[in-house]
């Protein structure tokens, strides 16, 4: 019986975005290799760390949502391990619930990309004016500071 997944992992950001994509190749190999099927994928991005790990600040974070067997779960972490690219990683059983969640999570971040941007028109600043008496001059400043010292 095929329970789903999500796992996400860290990679390591000295990675170029090639790299990058081979990693997630490997990985996504792996499900479809050991009888899972990957549902989605979502790359995340650069992102800072909460703490260094490994003397990095950042990493490239990357989701799979998966089906698998419950056993390819240790052969999958195993695969993690061995990975030098990879300095993190989460994988966790979905229940029924966070299933619904991921799914409503998909299709609302699929409405927003597939609604067209509209910009508003920015309004025109009027310059500011100021009245003509009321700036100081060199001359002026000059007079205040005589008064002053005297």
């Amino acid at each position: 019986m095929l329970k789903q997944y999500e796992t996400v992992f860290i990679a390591t950001p000295v990675l170029s975005e090639q790299q990058m994509k081979e990693a997630v190749a490997k990985y996504t190999k792996l499900i479809t290799d050991n009888g899972g099927e990957v549902v989605y994928e979502e790359d995340w991005g650069l992102r800072q760390l909460a703490y260094p790990i490994q003397h990095k600040t950042s990493g490239f974070y990357y989701l799979i949502q998966f089906q698998a067997d419950p056993s390819f779960v240790e052969v999958l972490e195993t695969q993690y391990f061995r990975d030098e690219r990879i300095i993190r990683f989460l994988t966790v059983a979905l229940d029924k619930d966070a299933v619904e969640y991921a799914e409503r999570r998909r299709q609302n971040r699929a409405k927003a990309a597939a609604a067209p941007k509209v910009e508003e028109p920015v309004a025109p600043v009027e310059p500011v004016v100021e009245d003509v008496e009321d700036i100081e001059t060199p001359a002026d400043a000059e007079e205040t500071n005589e008064t002053v010292n005297e």
